[in-house]
């Protein structure tokens, strides 16, 4: 069995059964999971920075950490924290506190031109969609207002998704509203009774802490590229799984067995290949008799996201929270900026006090804005980041230290209608030795991507592997 990954899945209890290789087309795993560790003890992370505990997937990946002996390395931060209670919109030039707490909710609070009460409370009376998918702004605007959909939610699927809630689906993206108003007929209905069943992940010592302790997000001491470092060293001590860096995949052809996967030194052959590699990379490798297959993939989109990590001297923050998002209409190019120092202050250097920032940019805006991701340059980056921080923060100092990443078709769009997309079906149609886990297709999280290589080993082997 070949695992060919961009990031390491959580396969880890397959090799107990069958001979495993995984395949790594770069030199190092972890895929968008990347941290810089600087010798004085300062912790950058250029991919995702926090992991959320909550629900079922939330409960695999901590089950995994505690797996792995990580239980003694992880950063919580509770829903009591001032990085979970308070958030921020930048919104005609200002920075906005999201309204909290009941208080909040009861006034009216900039940039809101009424009390966000009233959406939610009136929201029970619409009427349920009679579509099978809509746009995240349309779902949005029909059942809480199109003020809402427009500042808020426009916001956060830039965060989320670095994408355009005008374009994206609400069944992909939020199945969890989706369902509510399918099976309640309200969203607010939905959250308070439940929409539906979800899977069923028993949780482990470190996820029963986290629910006694309240965490809203987690992460590691050494940055969350611990994780996938973890993983690789378990696997090459257990002696039983093959793995392989700078191997990329040139193509991959059928045979007798399964299949051959061309690299570019050499041919590895496997009776089952579980994919993790982005929509498009897979297309690209299959052979044509994988049409529509091929077709398929090709159609899934991806965006490219600019990463700037900035630290500062001192304590240089106006607000403390967890950051502040913008919502298109403010500004195409910078979606949001993360205040580091705030929810993980473990990771600032030990001696001095500094702020470390992430300004954020690009996304489903990056080529009107910044052009072709191929002629952008690392100095133009910083100088939009870094007079970001200055408009939004009034940061007159420049940065002691930066870092700029470009994460080229880093995140899938989940446009309307990606529900529909039949990859699967004609998996089993043609009963061909294939599952595809990643990103590409049912989520874009760190927990939603683990869950899927947990499901994909459960569905090739058996539950309770």
């Amino acid at each position: 069995c070949v695992v060919n990954c961009s990031s390491l899945q959580s396969l880890v209890s397959l090799f107990f059964f069958l001979q495993v290789v995984v395949l790594e087309s770069s030199s190092r795993f972890g895929g968008w999971l990347w941290t810089t560790r600087r010798s004085d003890g300062a912790v950058f992370e250029h991919g995702p920075r926090g992991i959320r505990p909550a629900g079922a997937v939330g409960r695999n990946t901590l089950n995994m950490v505690d797996d792995l002996g990580l239980g003694g390395e992880i950063l919580p931060v509770t829903y009591s924290h001032v990085a979970s209670k308070s958030r921020y919109l930048y919104v005609n030039k200002q920075l906005h506190r999201m309204p909290s707490g009941i208080s909040g909710l009861l006034r009216t609070v900039p940039p809101f031109s009424r009390p966000l009460l009233l959406s939610v409370a009136t929201e029970i009376l619409v009427k349920k969609g009679k579509e099978d998918d809509e746009t995240i702004h349309s779902f949005i605007s029909r059942r809480l207002g199109k003020e809402l959909a427009d500042i808020v939610v426009d916001s956060l699927c830039r965060g989320v998704f670095a994408g355009d809630c005008r374009k994206l689906s609400v069944r992909s993206c939020f199945p969890l509203f989706y369902n509510a108003e399918q099976r309640r007929g309200s969203l607010t209905l939905g959250m308070l009774l439940g929409s539906g069943p979800s899977p069923v992940v028993p949780p482990g010592p470190l996820a029963q802490r986290s629910i006694k302790e309240s965490w809203a997000q987690w992460s590691l001491r050494r940055g969350l590229e611990s994780l996938p470092e973890s993983i690789t060293e378990y696997l090459l001590q257990s002696g039983k799984v093959q793995i392989h860096r700078d191997a990329a995949v040139t193509h991959i052809s059928p045979s007798a067995s399964g299949w051959k996967i061309h690299l570019e030194d050499g041919v590895v052959s496997a009776d089952h290949i579980i994919s993790a590699l982005p929509a498009k990379a897979l297309s690209a490798a299959l052979p044509s008799s994988c049409q529509p297959l091929v077709q398929q993939l090709q159609d899934i989109s991806s965006v490219t996201v600019a990463v700037v990590n900035l630290e500062y001297e001192g304590s240089i923050l106006p607000v403390m929270g967890f950051g502040h998002l913008l919502p298109s209409s403010e500004d195409h190019g910078v979606l949001g900026v993360v205040y580091d120092s705030v929810s993980f202050p473990q990771h600032n250097r030990p001696d001095g006090q500094s702020t470390r920032l992430t300004v954020m940019m690009g996304g489903a805006w990056f080529q009107d804005v910044f052009g072709d991701p191929d002629a952008v340059t690392e100095e133009h980056l910083l100088a939009r980041a870094t007079e970001a921080v200055q408009c939004h923060l009034g940061v007159t100092t420049a940065p002691s230290w930066s870092w700029v990443a470009l994460h080229r078709d880093c995140i899938p769009q989940y446009y309307q209608g990606h529900f529909r997309r039949s990859m699967c079906n004609f998996i089993k149609e043609k009963n061909l030795s294939l599952s595809l886990i990643g990103s590409s297709y049912g989520g874009v999280s760190v927990n939603d991507v683990i869950f899927s290589g947990r499901t994909a080993v459960e569905e090739l082997l058996g539950a309770g592997v």
